[in-house]
């Protein structure tokens, strides 16, 4: 694949979309668009369980390969990740309330942060590669938590488990196990060798 291919991030995300940016990748962004609640209740209504990380697989193929259906000359980034504590998956939250009763949730405890991230082309997702990271979150206070969600603000609401590392919610951690970029919410590093494998980046 040639350097000028259109490279497509199937994502409104906003740490996905810094994470290509920062890293000099020039592609667009167009959202999959797709009913990822439903996906996932589909997944996690078994009996028997699911997976959290197949849940991120599902959903990052889904992305891709949904995007990739309507620009099938280009290749196409899809990326999901999963939060999940004793195998529970947490969503993102609705409001502050439900924010801090997940927080209230995961304080003191240790969670996993299962990320994916897939290409698709021609409509048919081609590759992927997962990768989990291990947080603990420390014990900290309730006054401590009411001053966090005032100081984090509504951009929490956008991030599954109601903090961003990369801004004050590192606060709440007393240990992490992991790549970075996996936890911001896509593999990145892995992702930018493939690119490289296509050509799509100076090797």
């Amino acid at each position: 694949m040639p350097e000028s291919m259109r490279i497509i991030l199937a994502s409104a995300s906003r740490s996905r979309r810094e994470m290509l940016q920062a890293a000099g990748i020039v592609f667009e962004i167009e959202p999959a668009d797709l009913d990822e609640r439903a996906i996932r209740e589909t997944l996690t209504s078994s009996d028997e369980g699911v997976d959290p990380l197949d849940v991120a697989e599902v959903l990052a193929r889904a992305k891709a390969e949904a995007v990739s259906g309507r620009h099938p000359d280009a290749l196409v980034i899809g990326s999901d990740q999963v939060l999940a504590l004793e195998n529970e998956i947490f969503e993102k939250p609705p409001d502050v309330a439900r924010a801090r009763e997940m927080l209230k949730r995961l304080r003191g405890a240790t969670h996993q942060l299962h990320s994916v991230v897939a290409l698709a082309s021609g409509g048919e997702a081609d590759w992927t590669w997962s990768d989990t990271a291990h947080l603990t979150m420390r014990p900290f206070s309730v006054d401590f938590l009411e001053d966090y969600l005032v100081k984090a603000g509504p951009g929490i609401l956008e991030s599954v488990g109601a903090y961003r590392l990369e801004e004050i919610g590192v606060q709440l951690f007393e240990a992490i196990e992991g790549d970075y970029f996996t936890i911001l919410g896509m593999p990145l590093v892995a992702l930018l060798g493939e690119l490289r494998a296509r050509g799509c980046l100076k090797s």
